[in-house]
């Protein structure tokens, strides 16, 4: 789904000459995922997240050890409906 097909009002930015657009706000990971939030919180989040307009999801390998990225790739490949 790209920026333009949602019908909010997020403000989406080009970031630097790419040409892609993301999300001013973004979901960022680093202290909920794993620590404090389940797998099932995980794929609410980034639900709520994404249906607010939200592209910009912030993860990196050193979150809650590794934990953060496995928690949101298990949210992405399961989906949400």
């Amino acid at each position: 789904m790209s920026a333009d097909s949602k019908s909010n009002s997020m403000i989406y930015r080009h970031l630097g000459r790419s040409g892609l657009q993301v999300s001013l706000f973004s979901l960022g990971s680093w202290v909920t995922f794993h620590n404090q939030v389940d797998a099932s919180g995980v794929r609410e989040m980034m639900a709520m997240a994404w249906d607010a307009g939200v592209n910009f999801f912030d993860n990196a390998e050193v979150y809650a050890n590794g934990e953060s990225e496995l928690l949101m790739g298990k949210a992405l490949k399961e989906g949400y409906s």
